[in-house]
């Protein structure tokens, strides 16, 4: 998320409902054995194609993998 949010830059992250998520919202997932967070860059019934801000694509979760989605972020140095 470069850009948008810095390496080791304080989110905060809150619960959602996976059905709730739409494109543009930042979220936690569940990826290959760890954890992303990441920009949904489209979102189609039961998946969400995920992405970061500088126009990579990562591929399609299904919902069921969104932890947390993006409250806050925390100026750097804080």
């Amino acid at each position: 998320m470069r850009g948008k949010i810095e390496d080791r830059q304080l989110v905060t992250l809150g619960p959602v409902d996976p059905v709730e998520v739409r494109a543009g919202d930042v979220v936690l997932v569940r990826w290959k054995g760890g954890v992303l967070l990441h920009l949904v860059k489209e979102a189609q019934g039961d998946r969400l194609l995920i992405g970061n801000n500088l126009g990579r694509l990562n591929g399609w979760v299904r919902r069921q993998a969104v932890a947390g989605r993006l409250v806050r972020v925390h100026p750097l140095g804080t």
